[in-house]
């Protein structure tokens, strides 16, 4: 395979998103090719043993190892993200997971931000424990919290921001140097404010990581994460451990699919904020919703650091809460006939989920108000629809 025209240090952003990576094989096709294979041949029996005990030239040996396709949609991510090195995985949440415990071993301690994804909140709270490793939830908002909880030791950092779903903003900069100070990595879920908006490893993170499920692929096709960093000796000798002799592998088909998807992120991405920003100060307006959480409105606690964090922007995630509580959030729901009822997000359609009942069903109800979610709370996946359709779909089903 050959290189299509080396990605120069002087490419902008966008220009990345769509060349970044790109290798041809023989036949120098257009779009990247898919290679579905899971093997690779050798022209002799010593090219196989120098393949796997490191003195040959590098190459593919097993796609659960690396995979043409899959190295192509690392490259480019890579290059947008501003790291030195990614790893795809099939799932975001296999991100996370195989991030986090590449960083840490029984005796060892993480510590995260209270404002956690269910399945996350599940990880730091039961999975890691049942390895031996100790796990702290500060509020992240709170800088004497993380203070605190940094005055000792820890392996690892975890933290979502804008976290899922309150959209609480958390200071990367602030909580990366109390963390290394304490030996810790510090591993940033960047899913909200995608590539375009955050650059967490600007602000001191050492990892981020993404499911690409959401925006990176953006129209619901298919599942991926991926796991970004510039520390090759953490790389080397502690997460490709987990990768290779777990195999959390991402599919080379799903690989090509994220491919398109990052050649069209920051379109989309722009999209998503004007509406979503448009949409927050209308939702404001009315009198059955109680709040509006979005970063990009003066309202939002934080929202002084997210727009020094994000751009200068919002994202296209907002959280709603009702005055009504649970009921009205399921009326809102059920009569809304252009928005679709999804727990997922980042997608071309608007999507709403009500947290309480599904992503974070399974946490604790007194965990779940210390999170800040509330049984009246929608979190709106801003699509790509028309504004005004939108608009007049949620003011229908609030007025039912």
């Amino acid at each position: 395979m050959t290189t299509d025209k080396k990605a120069s240090d002087t490419w902008r952003p966008a220009t990345r998103s769509v060349r970044g990576g790109t290798k041809r094989s023989g036949f120098n096709e257009t779009s990247e090719a898919i290679f579905m294979n899971s093997g690779y041949v050798y022209d002799s029996a010593a090219e196989a043993e120098a393949s796997f005990d490191g003195s040959g030239p590098e190459r593919f040996v097993y796609s659960r190892f690396a995979n043409p396709t899959v190295a192509m949609f690392e490259e480019r991510l890579a290059l947008l993200e501003g790291a030195e090195h990614c790893r795809a995985t099939a799932s975001g949440m296999s991100a996370v997971w195989n991030a986090l415990a590449a960083c840490t071993k029984a005796g060892g301690r993480v510590v995260g931000s209270r404002a956690l994804f269910g399945s996350c909140e599940f990880i730091l709270t039961t999975l890691l424990p049942r390895f031996g490793v100790e796990t702290e939830l500060v509020d992240g908002t709170d800088h004497a919290a993380w203070e605190k909880a940094l005055s000792k030791p820890a392996d690892a950092v975890f933290l979502e921001t804008p976290s899922n779903p309150t959209l609480e903003v958390i200071d990367i900069a602030f909580v990366s140097e109390l963390a290394h100070k304490a030996g810790a990595r510090v591993v940033v879920d960047n899913v909200f404010a995608t590539p375009i908006l955050q650059h967490p490893f600007e602000l001191g993170a050492d990892v981020v990581v993404y499911s690409a499920t959401k925006h990176i692929d953006g129209q619901g096709r298919c599942l991926g994460g991926a796991i970004l960093f510039n520390d090759k000796e953490w790389h080397d000798n502690h997460l490709t451990q987990f990768l290779r002799h777990t195999g959390p592998s991402m599919s080379p088909f799903n690989a090509w699919t994220l491919l398109k998807g990052l050649e069209t992120l920051s379109l989309r991405v722009d999209a998503h904020i004007r509406n979503a920003t448009e949409l927050a100060n209308f939702l404001s307006e009315q009198p059955q919703i109680s709040n509006v959480i979005y970063p990009g409105l003066a309202s939002h606690p934080q929202h002084e650091l997210a727009m020094k964090q994000m751009s200068g922007r919002g994202g296209g995630l907002i959280a709603l809460e009702l005055a009504g509580g649970k009921a009205a959030a399921f009326s809102l729901l059920d009569n809304l006939q252009l928005i679709d009822i999804s727990n997922n997000l980042g997608d071309a359609k608007s999507l709403a989920t009500h947290p309480w009942t599904t992503t974070h069903q399974r946490v604790p109800a007194e965990d779940k108000v210390t999170m800040g979610i509330t049984e009246g709370m929608l979190r709106l996946s801003v699509g790509l629809e028309d504004i005004d359709d939108l608009k007049e779909d949620l003011f229908a089903a609030l007025n039912v």
